[in-house]
């Protein structure tokens, strides 16, 4: 079950990416951002009256304010990348960085995956680089903005893989609860930002829709994970989530018209070996 809902969380995640990667190419990336977040907010706080009783400690609440500013941060620089790179190059490096981090923090903590479950995991990593693999133009590589993508992108999969880590933190017991301080922190911070750079938060309504719709996809992803990562072990759950780029690259192909390349191609089957590896293991 956990693994189950760790893919259904990737498939999310990737649908939420996509939708922000549009919304980004047509307006500044923090007016995005604190509307998506904003719209994340408003849905855990109208859900949780109808949710399971909880007893989160101060401990969990502040776990989910840590995973709110990084997550938050990750979440914006990952925009930006997106806006300024290439859809199906972006994610999946931004996934490398996410995927690593948690699976590190969690091998140093002890945490031993068996040998199949090892070579899912690395195999995971694998599809994921080779989703990003696709050939560019010259005018793409001229303009001097792949390299800086690339950039922002490994930066973004910082934060989200250290969102990862600090959620995975909060107790069973917490229930929904974190995410409330999740997005709480994470809309006060664009709101600070915005405030400090005298900046607008509005945008037009057109892509003020698709991004409310990308902030609801992105926070029943999270619920999707925090689920799995409590029932199951932090490695392979992280890596079946972080295999979102492949969802993101199938709607660019389904929704865009964008085309596949043999090792994109070759990467989404890749991952579902992984999948299967990861499970049986």
């Amino acid at each position: 079950m956990a693994y189950f809902l760790a893919l259904l969380s990737a498939g999310f995640y990737g649908a939420a990416d996509f939708t922000g990667g549009i919304v980004t190419r047509r307006a500044a990336a923090i007016p995005v951002v604190f509307l998506s977040q904003a719209t994340g907010l408003v849905l855990v706080a109208l859900a949780l009256p109808f949710l399971p009783a909880a007893t989160p400690r101060t401990a969990d609440l502040w776990w989910g304010a840590i995973a709110g500013l990084t997550g938050g941060v990750g979440v914006a620089l990952l925009y930006y990348a997106l806006s300024i790179g290439t859809m199906s190059v972006v994610a999946p490096t931004t996934a490398v960085a996410a995927v690593a981090l948690p699976v590190l923090t969690s091998i140093a903590l002890g945490e031993r995956p068996s040998a199949v479950a090892v070579v899912g995991i690395l195999l995971g990593v694998v599809s994921i680089v080779m989703v990003g693999l696709q050939s560019r133009s010259p005018s793409q590589d001229g303009r001097g903005q792949g390299v800086r993508s690339v950039g922002y992108a490994l930066l973004a999969g910082i934060g989200v893989g250290l969102f990862l880590i600090t959620l995975a933190q909060t107790r069973t017991d917490a229930g929904m609860w974190p995410l409330l301080t999740d997005r709480i922190a994470s809309v006060a911070l664009f709101a600070g930002l915005a405030g400090v750079r005298r900046q607008s938060v509005r945008i037009p309504i057109a892509l003020a829709g698709l991004a409310i719709g990308g902030g609801a996809l992105d926070m029943i992803a999270n619920a999707l994970y925090l689920l799995a990562v409590r029932i199951g072990p932090l490695s392979p759950v992280v890596t079946l989530s972080s295999l979102y780029p492949a969802s993101t690259v199938l709607l660019a192909r389904g929704i865009l018209g964008e085309r596949l390349s043999v090792w994109q191609t070759a990467g989404v089957v890749t991952a579902l070996v992984a999948v299967m590896l990861i499970v049986s293991g």
